[in-house]
């Protein structure tokens, strides 16, 4: 079998069994760090279907069929569970709500390379590639990328290119790290690291998944329709285990909720619905999910948007509080999109004490606190050479 692309690790090993899987999971337990990475499809289910798990430890890399037959993941679980061994990912959101739904818990305790290549100034949601050569030189092939993961047998070619995954990703971990240490930056990314650890950041709340659709409307009754069949809608998909795309596109979603149907023919009319659907038994669920809605007294019902988005910042505002948060973060060599998100720039030029995370911990000290004195006033905005400077009062 080809080895992957880091000369300093053995071929990678393919697990299929279940006591290779335990044998493996025992001798990775007493490693400091493990790098973990998995393949997995959803493009025709709702819950991703884990195909492949990557580990790579000191000296050995395995790849783990999850799909072969009879295979007990729960030494996997074992692992990812042991508070004695740092599990190490990159970009890991969906790799851990995987985890999540197999095992019940986040792996614990847990590094997310992408996290700390923001704290330590490669950039916002730097890829996995470019870090790799920034930081080792090494190249990655993302050849087979695409690959149907769920296919059987794994070729040699995706088994070498699952491989290389973490083997280099123990390289990028350590010099992340040193990096951060001397920085004295890791209490940065722990601070990152307790949202990633939450169970509940990966278990989709149906009842604010109409939030997403960001409906143009004042109308408050149809805003709860919406909210009712957006919910219907998620677990339906989550029942059925199919994509809520597919089940119904959210441009049907915010058809149906503003005709809001009583009727079957009603809601037969209704774009991206057909006759079949509803004459059928989600047809009856979805009209009795809107009947519910229309029937909420006035106070439960959803604050219209412009209730819910207050007084509108000011633009010449919002663009001083950006090139601050651009100088500074330039400053201290981090990612500004980890620092401030638009919504924390427009309730900073907005409001007089925000309570969002750009004012509090490190990123006060960052960006958060000179942010609230260019509003006082107490600082102004110039420029030296090529870059910007703060003018203190």
């Amino acid at each position: 079998m080809p080895k992957p692309n880091r000369a300093d690790f053995p071929p990678p090993t393919l697990i299929t069994t279940s006591n290779d899987l335990d044998a493996l999971c025992t001798r990775l337990r007493g490693e400091r760090f493990v790098t973990v990475d998995t393949e997995f499809m959803r493009e025709r289910t709702y819950w991703p279907e884990l195909c492949v798990v990557q580990l790579a430890g000191d000296n050995e890399v395995a790849v783990v069929d999850a799909q072969a037959p009879g295979i007990d993941l729960a030494p996997l679980g074992a692992l990812l569970a042991d508070t004695d061994v740092e599990k190490v990912f990159h970009a890991c959101r969906q790799d851990i709500e995987i985890f999540v739904q197999r095992f019940g818990d986040v792996p614990r305790p847990l590094f997310d390379t992408q996290v700390a290549a923001m704290v330590a100034g490669f950039g916002d949601q730097v890829g996995y590639d470019a870090l790799v050569s920034s930081l080792t030189g090494g190249h990655i092939d993302k050849a087979h990328r695409f690959s149907d993961w769920a296919a059987r047998p794994l070729s040699a070619a995706q088994i070498t290119y699952a491989a290389a995954d973490v083997t280099h990703l123990r390289q990028v971990y350590e010099k992340l790290r040193a990096r951060l240490e001397k920085d004295n930056r890791l209490e940065w990314v722990a601070e990152e690291m307790a949202l990633l650890a939450d169970p509940a950041t990966y278990q989709p709340d149906p009842d604010s998944m109409w939030e997403r659709l960001r409906p143009r409307t004042n109308n408050r009754r149809m805003l709860a329709v919406l909210r009712a069949i957006a919910a219907w809608r998620e677990r339906e998909a989550q029942r059925s285990n199919i994509p809520r795309q597919r089940m119904l596109k959210d441009e049907a979603l915010l058809e149906i909720a503003a005709i809001a149907p009583g009727t079957i023919e009603e809601l037969a009319r209704a774009r991206g619905v057909t006759r079949g659907f509803a004459d059928g038994r989600m047809g009856a669920s979805l009209l009795a999910a809107i009947a519910a809605a229309k029937a909420l007294p006035d106070d439960a019902l959803p604050p219209a948007p412009s209730h819910r988005e207050g007084p509108k910042p000011s633009p010449a505002l919002v663009s001083l509080l950006k090139v601050l948060l651009a100088a500074k973060c330039e400053e201290h060599h981090v990612a500004a999109k980890l620092v401030a998100s638009s919504d924390d720039i427009d309730r900073l030029a907005t409001e007089d004490k925000p309570d969002i995370q750009a004012v509090h911990g490190w990123r006060h000290d960052v960006f958060g606190a000179d942010a609230l004195a260019l509003k006082a006033g107490q600082i102004a905005l110039g420029v030296d050479g090529r870059r910007v400077k703060l003018l203190r009062a």
